[in-house]
């Protein structure tokens, strides 16, 4: 027979389950908090340089023991002779008499005399810009006394600056991020031609027309490659918060600011339908690719597993067990990079792994900590993903190539506080992206540049980006 509670004793043991409650919020609010705080460049996306003062060390290497500088049989990194039509001025030293009898000594070389030796010097000429004036002359003719006058080609007129020296700027301003205040005292310090703010501006927006067309040209490249990486940061159009996003490929870099981060910025680089295998983090952007199209980055990864450690209570060991897979999963990569593994040998070698994350996940979405069980059960949800790079050829684990794109546009923006007008968008998308390119091809950038401003003054298509 159950004995009823009276009155005072329920409503006691109502004020005990709020009581208890309120203290696992309470718990779960600080860790939160903690976790907070704790945030680092070891379990998030914050770059190293926005480290707290209380974050981790750097990973130190443990001395070798051996000496600075280079090792033994390390080749010799020696001088390279630049080739006899790279030389403005050769100067012959040429002994006159004998060291030993003191006699002259002939002024040709005799057939059996070793090749001089030689020592180049390389110095900078002096910098200032050529200047070409065209002079309009007037003559007044000794018949009728009518004053003739030659005026100046309007062609001649149109530009007041060489297609060299709006390149220049262009290459400063995109690959060196230099400001425009920067850009004119270097115009008016190294090159010794007065210039204005204004016709800084002038002449940048001119070369983004030129590099219109390379640009859609390397967008039409990524969306339709059937690999690349994806990745996004932050960027201000006139103080307002909008995106700047890259996709990168093997051969091609390209950039484009979006006011939004969500699906209509992503698709707004791919286009409405994206093809290929796209690289990338777990952005909630990404989620509208099936699983089947993506590859999510195991360096982020690594980080969310690092964060569930320095959370601490249940999601300590999920943690650990996280970062011990990942660890796992890098040797093997790294072996298959080195020529240890062949790709059916590096199949075989995750299959273990693959299991023990998938155990993980699973017992994960049972963890007493909510946002570790959230975090198991989103990345359950993307199997398929987290493992393409095992089976697709030319498919990294990491996001690595986009982050190392986006870290330029990241630098520009922490110098310039990003742009004060569309156009000036459309300039970094162009700049960015014509200037990524050529790195990726290892082609120089400035003769592009040069010839891109020419081939746009004289109305003619400009030279291929691809």
């Amino acid at each position: 027979m159950v004995t009823p509670t009276c009155q005072a004793c329920g409503d006691r043991d109502q004020v005990i389950a709020a009581l208890q409650q309120q203290v696992a919020d309470l718990q779960l609010q600080v860790r939160d908090l903690q976790a907070r705080l704790g945030t680092n460049a070891s379990n998030s996306s914050l770059p190293p340089s926005a480290n707290p003062p209380g974050a981790p060390k750097p990973v130190q290497k443990k001395p070798t023991g051996r000496k600075r500088g280079a090792q033994p049989k390390h080749p010799p990194k020696n001088r390279l002779r630049l080739p006899p039509e790279r030389l403005q001025h050769v100067i012959p030293l040429v002994p006159t008499a004998c060291a030993r009898c003191h006699q002259p000594l002939p002024a040709q070389a005799e057939p059996d005399d070793p090749p001089p030796t030689w020592h180049q010097v390389a110095e900078l000429p002096r910098t200032a810009a050529v200047v070409t004036e065209f002079q309009g002359h007037y003559r007044t003719c000794p018949c009728c006394a009518h004053l003739n006058h030659h005026p100046i080609p309007a062609d001649l007129k149109a530009d007041a600056f060489g297609p060299r020296l709006a390149a220049t700027l262009a290459y400063l301003r995109g690959s060196q991020h230099v400001s425009t205040r920067g850009l004119e005292e270097i115009t008016e310090t190294l090159f010794d031609v007065p210039v204005s703010l204004g016709t800084v501006g002038t002449l940048a927006e001119e070369v983004s027309q030129a590099l219109a067309p390379a640009h859609a040209q390397a967008q039409q490249a990524v969306q339709q490659a059937p690999l690349k990486n994806v990745d996004e940061t932050s960027w201000k159009l006139g103080g307002q918060l909008c995106w700047l996003w890259t996709a990168v490929t093997a051969t091609v870099a390209c950039f484009v600011v979006h006011a939004c981060r969500g699906l209509a910025g992503l698709q707004a680089l791919l286009g409405e339908t994206i093809l290929g295998l796209v690289g990338s983090d777990r952005w909630s952007a990404y989620h509208a690719l099936p699983p089947s199209q993506r590859q999510l980055c195991w360096a982020h990864l690594k980080r969310d597993f690092q964060k569930c450690v320095d959370r601490g209570g249940p999601a300590q060991a999920v943690g650990e067990a996280g970062l011990a897979i990942v660890e796992a999963v890098f040797e093997r990569w790294h072996r298959f990079r080195g020529g240890g593994l062949t790709r059916e040998e590096l199949k075989e070698a995750l299959k273990p792994l693959v299991q023990s994350l998938r155990e993980l996940l699973r017992l994960g979405r049972a963890c007493a900590d909510a946002k570790v069980a959230r975090f198991c059960a989103n990345v359950q949800k993307l199997e398929l993903a987290v493992w393409q790079f095992a089976v697709v050829e030319g498919m990294e684990p990491t996001n690595n190539a986009a982050e190392r794109a986006l870290r330029r546009g990241v630098l520009w923006r922490k110098r310039s506080f990003g742009s004060q007008s569309v156009g000036g968008c459309r300039l970094v998308e162009r700049l960015l992206t014509v200037v990524g390119t050529l790195r990726l091809q290892r082609k120089p950038v400035l003769p592009y540049l040069v010839e891109a401003v020419c081939a746009h003054r004289a109305g003619l298509p400009i030279p291929n980006l691809i």
